[in-house]
Formats: C-alpha cells, structure tokens, sequence
C-alpha cells in the first residue's frame, strides 16, 4: 500500500492529532544491525526527523515534540555525546531554510543551557530565525527530564507562595501546569514511540495523562510518513473519553447534531 492510499483514509478518518509526540528509539540498534556505527544510526535517523516534520506541516498538526536528548543521554559514552552535539549544530545550520520556507516554528523544552557552547549557540539561532513562523511548532526536547521539569515547577510554585503571591489552597492543576516547561503548548493528544519499547522514559509524565499512546516495532530510521500515517489512522480509531463512557460521548454527538440541525 502506498503513501496515497494512506493520505485518502486519514481524510476521511475523522479528527487529526493538535499535538503528536514522538519518543525516537533505535537508532542504535538500526546502526548495529547493519555493522555500522551508533552515529550512523543518529544520522539516518535525521532523514526521518525531515520526513516528518513535513508530513506534519502539510497535514495540518499544529505542534510536535520530539524526545531528542534526554538529561539521562549525558551518561552515554563521551564520544558518543560529542558527535550527537555537533549532529545537532550541523543539522540545524542545514535545517533551518527549509524549516522556514515551510513556515516552521522551532522551541526547545528543558535545560538548553546544560548544551555546548556551540551547540546552544546553534540551537538559539535557529529560535530566533523562526519564530515568526506561523505553521506547525517543532519542539525538541533537550537535556530534558519530565522529573527535573516538575521539581523546577514545583521550586517556582514554592517561592511563588513564599512571596505572597500565591496561596496554597489555591494550588490546582493548571497552576502546576501553568510552571511546566510545556506551559504555552497544549499537552499531547498522541505519543508515538518507536523500536517497541513499552516505557515513556521520563518523557511529559504530566503531560500525557490522558495521551493516546502508538507504539511500533519499526525501529526510527526507518520511521517515514507510511509509518506515521499508520500512527495518525490508529489514532483516528481510538475512543477519547476523558473519564467519560461511550454513551456519555455518544449522547454529546448527537447533541451537537440536533444542535445543527435546528
């Protein structure tokens, strides 16, 4: 089945995701089962990242995260760490015209201060060489921890009430929210990860509470807009019902029907 015949059942599959998120596993193995090198697989892995992101902007998707570097990924071998740094500022550097003529905005959430100098550098100027861009916002996780997010929100809650400015009884979800890394973005209708891992990895463990969630065996280099079709359409199938139950859903419907049809 080709790409088309995917494009015409998600026209008429319903509902696209306003936020996709993407936990992108395996490019090591991708690397090692072809005797190549873990940076390889890092590379190719880029191809993927290009194909959709374009996807993306052309279906409609206002936002889509990316799990690119994790606080945790520090702790792999120094050479390895290098060369995903300087991938990082080289594909940036490569990325960002072609991010802009397809109206791209690019954020970052965690800790971009813990980066390189040049790979922080890198990453700033692509920010501000897009951030007049109106269409879909790629945002890249870098050096993020979903734990470290919450401890820092929760730091700035703390001197928020030890200031005056905020009273503990009046502490709630969207205040907590509102202190996120992610605070201008709405949370994840889905989270695809690849490889099959069954784990979110520290990844948006606030965010995703109520995130439909796709995994697949296909490892992230070979991840490409088939693939991503195949996430959107099981997506499209899926019931969301926030607490709810189906007749609950179903009676809305058809509310909003009649509604209509007065």
């Amino acid at each position: 089945m080709d790409e088309k015949y995917f494009e015409e059942r998600l026209s008429r599959g319903g509902k696209l995701p306003e936020h996709v998120a993407i936990i992108m596993d395996g490019n090591g193995r991708w690397a090692k089962r072809r005797g190549r090198s873990r940076v390889e697989g890092h590379r190719e892995g880029i191809n993927s990242v290009r194909e959709i992101v374009r996807a993306c902007g052309e279906l409609g998707i206002e936002h889509l995260t990316l799990y690119t570097f994790s606080k945790e990924n520090w702790n792999r071998p120094k050479g390895e760490v290098s060369a995903l740094m300087s991938l990082l500022l080289k594909t940036i550097r490569e990325e960002a015209a072609d991010l802009k003529r397809n109206n791209v905005r690019l954020t970052t959430i965690g800790r971009l201060e813990d980066l390189p100098l040049l790979a922080r550098e890198g990453m700033q100027y692509g920010i501000r060489t897009l951030r007049e861009n109106t269409g879909l916002t790629l945002n890249l996780a870098l050096s993020y921890s979903s734990r470290q997010e919450m401890v820092d929100a929760m730091r700035r809650i703390a001197i928020e009430v030890k200031a005056g400015r905020l009273q503990p009884e009046d502490i709630d979800e969207f205040t907590i929210s509102s202190h996120l890394y992610t605070a201008t973005i709405p949370d994840p209708d889905l989270l695809i990860r690849t490889s099959g891992e069954l784990r979110l990895s520290n990844f948006l463990l606030w965010q995703l509470a109520y995130t439909e969630i796709y995994v697949t065996e296909v490892l992230w280099p070979d991840f490409r807009r088939k693939e991503f079709y195949q996430a959107l359409l099981a997506y499209q199938q899926r019931e969301r019902r926030f607490g709810k139950v189906s007749e609950q859903l179903g009676s809305s419907r058809e509310q909003l029907v009649a509604a209509f049809e007065v």
